[in-house]
């Protein structure tokens, strides 16, 4: 799974684990803060919330049009920093006033634009690794393994946010409203640490920087398409385009209206063997063994596969041994849930890579747009399965009402939204990474 493939995936992999897991720990939080910290309803916070999203997926398109110019590598130094003031200016407890509010607006603004310039460009960087002869039959598994750093990162964000912030609240003695600027400021460190992998480890992938050097005639000749290839080219990029904003319409649920769902109608305690999934360092030894039973089989040497069955067997003997000795029941935060979304996308990689992997083999894997239309019916069904955990109860305003009277409010059971997550999760899997892929390859050279 993780052989040959160029050197330079990895070191890109890792700084935007980095990048992710700041930007994810600072979602996690977002819109409960808007409404925390300003009094704002949860119309007004969605509003906001929804912009701020809308500009990180439009501010690609002057990243990508600034790094024509200027070089991808450029744009992701310029982007990461413009990203770090953004999240330092988010991290100031300044109060719920106009100046407060103002302050927020523009972090959000640099956030966006940040994120326009690092991210588009730096999957552009990773896509341009595969032009290479050598590697190119390995680009989808590629971007595969990419789109599981990134979500490595996604996945540690939510406990990282509300770990702090409960730490700065009873540690440091801050107001629940000032608590929330500690988890943005977790976002500042990360972005340090990325950098200093991105410096660290240049030399990999130096060459698929871009710059405003001159090609030669043979190259500019080699990557020239006819007037109608080009125009094919974008039709087909067009339509895709067309279909994959409907997906991220729904999946960006998570961060807003499916965290409202737990904040309000979901239990706020969970106990038994259920309980340990509200702990990310189980879910790790989840993976860890998922891994770690991937390599018994296709480790190479018998060394290689005796290690691997004993971090399985140890994996799985930890995580028996906590679900005998579990007691009591732990709190559930809202944020919380949005790691079993990261959690199965690192956990099902290596199932997704294998299952296509072996469907190539036979000729038979699904084209990148049969995959995409796949993932569009799944997360349909995800969201079905959203609908019918919420037959039954009362509408925000209602239950706002309800609790206002002293009457106890219906929650449901958390596996309603971790089941949520699962199946949106396959349909991720088939349209996220595969559709990065498919445009990295059916893009026009210019």
């Amino acid at each position: 799974m993780f052989k040959g493939h160029p050197k330079g995936l990895y070191a890109l992999a890792l700084a935007n684990t980095g990048e992710r897991f700041g930007y994810y720990t600072m979602l996690a939080v977002f819109a409960l803060f808007l409404r925390a910290n300003f009094g704002l309803d949860a119309g007004i916070a969605g509003a906001i919330y929804s912009t701020f999203l809308g500009l990180v997926y439009f501010m690609p398109l002057v990243g990508g049009i600034l790094a024509d110019k200027l070089g991808f590598g450029k744009m992701v130094v310029i982007g990461i920093t413009v990203m770090f003031a953004g999240y330092l200016l988010l991290s100031l407890p300044l109060g719920g006033n106009t100046v407060a509010m103002l302050a927020m607006l523009g972090a959000l603004l640099f956030i966006s634009l940040g994120t326009g310039l690092f991210k588009g460009n730096l999957q552009v960087m990773v896509g341009n690794l595969y032009d290479d002869p050598q590697y190119a039959s390995k680009r989808d598994s590629g971007f595969s393994l990419f789109y599981m750093a990134i979500n490595i990162g996604a996945l540690f964000a939510p406990t990282a946010a509300v770990k702090i912030k409960e730490w700065a609240e009873v540690s440091l003695g801050y107001s629940s409203n000032d608590a929330y600027h500690f988890s943005f400021a977790v976002a500042c460190a990360s972005l340090i640490i990325s950098m200093l992998i991105y410096f660290l480890f240049r030399p990999t992938f130096r060459h698929v920087e871009g710059g405003v050097a001159k090609k030669s005639a043979a190259a500019v000749a080699e990557e020239q398409l006819s007037p109608a290839e080009t125009k094919q080219r974008v039709i087909a990029l067009c339509l895709v385009f067309a279909v994959v904003i409907f997906f991220w319409m729904a999946f960006h649920q998570n961060g807003l209206t499916l965290t409202y769902f737990a904040d309000e109608f979901t239990a706020k305690s969970s106990d038994g063997v259920q309980s340990m999934a509200f702990n990310v360092w189980n879910l790790v030894l989840i993976i860890v063994g998922v891994y770690a039973g991937f390599s018994v089989f296709q480790s190479e040497s018998a060394k290689g596969k005796a290690v691997s069955f004993a971090v399985l067997a140890a994996a799985v003997g930890v995580l028996v041994y906590k679900a005998m000795h579990v007691s009591g029941s732990v709190a559930v935060s809202a944020p919380i849930f949005q790691q079993f979304n990261p959690f199965y996308v690192v956990a099902l990689t290596p199932v997704s890579l294998a299952l296509f992997g072996a469907l190539a083999k036979r000729g038979k894997e699904p084209s990148a747009p049969r995959k995409i239309a796949y993932g569009m019916m799944v997360a349909a069904i995800g969201f079905a399965v959203m609908a019918i955990g919420s037959v039954g109860l009362l509408t925000p305003d209602a239950q706002k009402a309800a609790i206002d009277a002293g009457v106890e409010p219906a929650l449901v059971s958390p596996n309603w939204l971790i089941s949520t997550y699962l199946v949106l999760t396959f349909a991720e899997l088939l349209l996220s990474p595969m559709g990065i892929s498919f445009v990295s390859k059916v893009a026009p050279p210019k």
